[in-house]
């Protein structure tokens, strides 16, 4: 016979100062939706590692749907959960400070990519490659989407980085479920809203998945950006570096508008050109060209 304590004991032992309100919210889910030991246990890890709620982390692995938190007939006491938003990093100067210079020169691409867009009754849609590593690839992604969340209109950020991704830290959140088991588990979509930017929404890249260039040229990806195109005016994608992957050619391919990345003083003129001219393959509209001086 096994001398392990009880759950409830050892959900105590590592939930040490919860709430009474939290306890309560725990209990009600755990009963009503009868989850196993198992899940329960996983739950409460990944509560304690990132400082969620039990809800909240019920939410990110995917054991509790909105619905049965939100129920009208079910509805569970307050506060359910502490809000755990994702919140822009410093260096996201656009989403800190409007009137630093990096965050005009943002506005102004901005801009120059609306005047661009030649489907206006389609949403705005784009990946953003470079040919190497360290050149601000994720950065200009993240400041993209924050200037066109902060017109006002749905903006979605996508990191389909699966090999390095790095959305999740310019936004402060636990990178537990995003876009690779939406690809290869056919989970939905865990979208994360973001702090003071209430028309962004951000997916992650998800645990780093065994085959990242198969899931990105799948039909499940395709499917999901046409579900994106639908819900949003504007998204943007992140992607690694086409130079050491063809996964960013692959995105392209299934976005088919892209905007060209390299770093002053970093980017070769041959790695350049070697990225257009893969590029050219997919038969996607290049909408220009960004040097990076970081």
């Amino acid at each position: 016979m096994s001398n392990a304590p009880p759950l409830h004991a050892r959900i105590e032992a590592m939930l040490d100062g919860e709430s009474a309100s939290d306890i309560e919210c725990r209990q009600k889910l755990i009963e009503r939706l009868k989850l196993c030991d198992d899940v329960v246990t996983a739950i409460v890890a990944l509560q304690t590692m990132a400082d969620m709620s039990f809800a909240e982390a019920g939410l990110h692995l995917g054991h509790l749907q909105r619905e049965d938190i939100d129920s009208p007939t079910q509805r569970l006491p307050t506060p359910l959960a502490r809000e755990h938003r994702a919140t822009p990093d410093p260096s996201l100067r656009l989403g800190h400070d409007p009137h630093d210079g990096r965050s005009e020169q943002i506005r102004t691409l901005r801009t120059e990519l609306l005047l661009r867009h030649e489907h206006r009754d389609q949403a705005n849609i784009m990946a953003v490659l470079s040919p190497c590593a360290a050149e601000g690839r994720s950065q200009l992604a993240a400041e993209l989407a924050i200037a066109f969340a902060q017109l006002g209109r749905p903006t979605l950020l996508v990191d389909a980085d699966l090999r390095h991704p790095r959305q999740h830290r310019l936004f402060d959140v636990v990178d537990t479920r995003g876009l690779s088991q939406a690809l290869s588990l056919g989970q939905p979509p865990a979208m994360q809203p973001i702090a003071g930017l209430p028309s962004l929404s951000l997916l992650t890249a998800g645990p780093l998945p065994p085959n990242p260039l198969e899931l990105l040229s799948d039909r499940t990806f395709e499917a999901l950006v046409g579900q994106w195109r639908e819900r949003y005016e504007f998204v943007i994608v992140d992607t690694p570096a086409v130079g050491r992957y063809a996964d960013g050619l692959a995105v392209a391919t299934i976005i088919g508008r892209v905007l060209s990345l390299s770093r002053a003083g970093h980017t070769s003129y041959r790695d350049t050109r070697d990225m257009l001219r893969r590029l050219a393959a997919t038969q996607s509209r290049l909408l220009g060209a960004v040097i990076n001086r970081f």
